[in-house]
């Protein structure tokens, strides 16, 4: 029987998105951030052109490939999957398919004029040596010891079958911080409608200026929830009727992951942090998820061991850039992938923007983060 692959790139507004939603759905590299919701909600809150690039077998979708065109005012455009995000790349049947996604994505770069491809995948489990000593197995990737101090990974933790068994995983140390929390008079809520996306904004905004980093838009989130419905779970820890942490996690078939949290810092002593993300996994555990995607951090810095401490295990980012079809880049490090000239400038940009007021903040920020695709 003969095989008959098509491959073809289409605006995301125009291919069935349920034939889309129902492929992402069964693939078991699949993320949260393959559903089209994030497509669509790039294109409502940003206005960023989502595209598609798709295989089908005799007639059956085999494979897709994600992509957002980002066209900044100033400068040169790009294709990426994910934009605002870890990773997006290709899911695909088999590997052939997987270099036809590819292929087809460079034609569709090259057909737009647009120099810069990036492609944002996740890669295997990185262990250490000490542990591949100990096992006496050949490693499924890089062992740690053997990549830069600065590498950027993704950090995933197995969930167990029920938050009790949770629970009783973790050690002493990270339990008693959770009950601390409590202790302190700290609540925690999952909450649902526009106005828990207000409440998770009033935190989040003023947090992104305390670390001098421009913020999403408001309406991005809002078409977030729009998009993502009850597969976006919205948390806020109340300190009496203030928030003083808050997160958003989104919901594939069987991983959750979560992209933003923030906590007041003035209100860190209490621990709103430990009660934010326990809230978060005991609940997405007892509904049958088995991976939690903490989201990506630099090997050895603090938010790396914060999310260690629940269990997480430090997996590959490949990002991989092409310039004019040529292949550039692979791996993650700080300051890499179009960001270098960016880095140099920072903590002045940083220093600058913490003293902006809040409201000028939250109205220039997101017409810069519109265009910065981290």
């Amino acid at each position: 029987m003969n095989v008959e692959l098509q491959a073809r790139a289409s605006r995301f507004n125009v291919f069935p998105v349920s034939e889309y939603d129902q492929y992402v759905a069964s693939h078991p590299e699949a993320t949260p951030y393959h559903r089209s919701a994030w497509l669509q909600a790039t294109e409502s809150a940003y206005g960023h052109t989502g595209w598609l690039i798709t295989v089908h077998s005799n007639g059956n979708l085999c494979g897709v490939l994600p992509l957002v065109e980002v066209k900044p005012p100033v400068g040169t455009s790009s294709l990426v999957s994910l934009p605002f995000c870890d990773l997006g790349g290709a899911l695909a049947d088999n590997s052939d398919i997987h270099k036809r996604l590819i292929a087809e994505a460079s034609t569709l770069a090259n057909t737009n004029r647009i120099k810069t491809l990036e492609i944002r995948a996740g890669g295997g489990l990185l262990r250490s040596e000490a542990e591949l000593k100990t096992e006496a197995t050949q490693s499924t990737g890089p062992a740690l010891e053997a990549l830069p101090a600065n590498t950027k990974v993704r950090m995933l933790c197995e969930l167990p079958e029920s938050s009790e068994a949770l629970f009783k995983s973790y050690k002493p140390k990270l339990r008693s911080q959770i009950r601390k929390a409590e202790k302190n008079g700290l609540r925690a809520e999952l909450l649902e409608g526009a106005e828990a996306i207000d409440l998770f904004y009033d935190v989040f905004s003023q947090n992104m200026r305390r670390l001098g980093s421009p913020v999403h838009s408001l309406e991005w989130f809002r078409d977030l929830k729009t998009a993502y419905g009850n597969y976006l779970l919205t948390g806020v820890v109340f300190q009496g009727d203030k928030p003083v942490g808050a997160g958003i996690v989104l919901l594939g078939s069987k991983q959750a992951c979560i992209p933003w949290a923030s906590t007041l810092e003035e209100f860190n002593r209490l621990a709103p942090n430990m009660l934010l993300y326990w809230t978060f996994l005991s609940h997405v555990c007892d509904r049958g998820y088995t991976c939690f995607d903490f989201g990506r951090s630099t090997l050895g810095e603090g938010t790396y061991r914060f999310k260690k401490q629940w269990g997480a295990q430090p997996h590959e980012l490949i990002w991989t850039e092409y310039l004019n079809g040529v292949k550039k880049t692979a791996g993650v490090e700080a300051g890499s992938v179009s960001t270098s000239n960016v880095s140099r400038l920072r903590p002045l940009i940083e220093n600058i923007w913490r003293r902006l007021p809040l409201p000028v903040t939250n109205w220039l920020g997101p017409k810069l983060r519109r265009y910065i695709t981290l």
